[in-house]
């Protein structure tokens, strides 16, 4: 099935707050660590980069402040090939800032990011030059959690009658939320969406009652029918695409696990570039996994690629080969 009447040419306009980020490095629990590693730490940020990782023009729009953990964001995501003109300098706010705190079961997140630079972003943030040509808008759930006018700003690229497709990744992060009815909220905005990606844990705990015990992806899609393509993600197991009347289903590599965070903005842009890139559903869906796994294996979110020669040969594959795959080191 073709999804270019969905994804016409042009480029990728992430936008959304990215944060310094520090980690114990080695990986081990903030309480007994005694290094930490300085990175950066953004859901949209780290879909564009792996968009450029892939070829696909990506540009980033957001604000920081003008600090040296501002000036180090900056720096590190337009060294990834990512187009960064569209990223304010906010004198009066500081750069957000998140620690990571591992665990032997999972990755807990400590975030600074109340009244940072990027919280004060709004609906003219979508009048900008970077935003003029852009042939998709990517955004997330956790924007519209970070303030009013960050809310106002999703709601305004969701308008009808828009000039670009969006995608939409739920990517509730429950924190940031507080007493506010999210599930609504998330609910509402990813119906308005072209394209939305959702893992199957966090529509359960999301929309749980409403899908009903034990739920898979086809409840989900029934309870979202509206977005031109869903994709519905279930961990290590599988990714769902509907398109359309259509549904693809290509399960997941197994993967040695270094540290989880970051995996599903990774399959976001593997998924991304593959509609983008190819006139295949199923590749697309591959190429998210392939992704994701890079991210995976590494301690930051962003992590290198497998070969391009070896990514198409994988692209290619025939079924059993695919559900075979196995990515303990590099693919």
């Amino acid at each position: 099935m073709s999804t270019a009447p969905l994804l016409r040419p042009g480029p990728v306009v992430c936008v959304g707050e990215t944060m310094a980020a520090l980690a114990p490095d080695p990986a081990a629990p903030l309480d007994t660590a005694e290094l930490l590693r300085l990175d950066v730490a953004g859901a949209e940020s780290n879909v564009a980069m792996y968009l450029a990782d892939h070829g696909v023009p990506a540009r980033w729009v957001s604000a920081l402040g003008d600090d040296p953990f501002g000036r180090r964001v900056r720096e590190r995501i337009a060294a990834s090939g990512v187009d960064v003109s569209g990223v304010r300098t906010d004198p009066a706010r500081p750069t957000g800032l998140l620690v990571k705190n591992p665990g032997t079961e999972a990755t807990s997140v400590h975030y600074y990011r109340t009244g940072s630079a990027a919280s004060a972003l709004g609906p003219s943030v979508l009048d900008e030059p970077a935003l003029r040509d852009a042939a998709l808008v990517h955004l997330t759930g956790i924007t519209p959690a970070l303030s009013p006018s960050c809310r106002a700003l999703v709601e305004r690229a969701l308008r009808p009658g828009r000039p670009y497709a969006v995608s939409f990744d739920v990517n509730h992060r429950p924190a940031l939320w507080g007493d506010e009815p999210a599930a609504g909220i998330l609910l509402a905005l990813a119906a308005r969406a072209d394209l939305v990606l959702v893992g199957l844990d966090e529509a359960q705990a999301l929309w749980g009652k409403t899908l009903g015990d034990g739920a898979g992806p086809g409840a989900v899609r029934a309870l979202l029918p509206q977005p031109r393509v869903l994709v519905v993600k279930d961990g290590a197991r599988a990714a769902t695409a509907y398109i359309g009347p259509d549904t693809y289903t290509v399960r997941a590599p197994k993967v040695r696990v270094v540290e989880p965070v970051g995996a599903g903005d990774a399959f976001a842009g593997g998924f991304l570039a593959g509609l983008l890139r190819y006139d295949d559903p199923v590749q697309a869906l591959r190429l998210g996994h392939l992704t994701a796994a890079s991210a995976l294996r590494v301690l930051a979110d962003h992590g290198p690629l497998p070969p391009p020669d070896r990514t198409r040969e994988l692209l290619a594959a025939d079924e059993a080969t695919w559900n075979a795959l196995s990515v303990q080191g590099r693919v």
